[in-house]
């Protein structure tokens, strides 16, 4: 018997379901600013570095960088040194107040914290975001030690695309 060539047969396929387009959205790691400055009180630094980062060229301009980084600098320099202030004041009367003195250098960190996520919150409305980035202040652990300190983490919000059939 002879093979039937012009008989069309259908082939089986492996995936019988739908066929579902997937994305796979490249993000650069993010950039980490870390504290520059001589002083740190419970993790956070007395100032950031305000020298532009490579990681940032071409999505930012430098000014804009250098003036956020400047705001929460000044956030920083306002607060910080009440802060230290009363963590002196807090580590004398310590055994006086069975630690009870350190309470208020722990909430007035807790504002410091809490103004420049405000400000970075105000800047990413109107600026970042509109770029592609969002501002955070983070905690990270030390290079060196097994110590946490406080980073400014720049991170890339992905381009979601839009999948338009032809």
């Amino acid at each position: 018997m002879m093979a039937d060539f012009d008989a069309i047969y259908e082939e089986e396929e492996e995936n019988e379901g739908p066929l579902e387009e997937t994305y796979v959205a490249m993000v650069p790691d993010p950039v980490v600013v870390r504290g520059a400055g001589n002083m740190t009180v419970f993790g956070l630094s007395n100032r950031f570095d305000s020298e532009f980062p490579n990681g940032l060229v071409s999505r930012v301009a430098p000014e804009e960088y250098k003036a956020t980084v400047m705001r929460v600098n000044s956030i920083l320099k306002k607060t910080l040194p009440v802060n230290v202030k009363w963590l002196f004041c807090g580590c004398v009367c310590c055994c006086c107040t069975l630690g009870c003195s350190l309470w208020p250098v722990i909430c007035l960190s807790k504002r410091t914290q809490h103004s420049i996520d405000k400000l970075l919150e105000w800047e990413n409305s109107h600026l970042y975001h509109k770029l592609g980035l969002h501002w955070r202040l983070a905690k990270q652990r030390c290079d060196s030690s097994s110590m946490m300190e406080y980073v400014l983490l720049i991170e890339f919000i992905p381009k979601i695309p839009i999948y338009r059939p032809d």
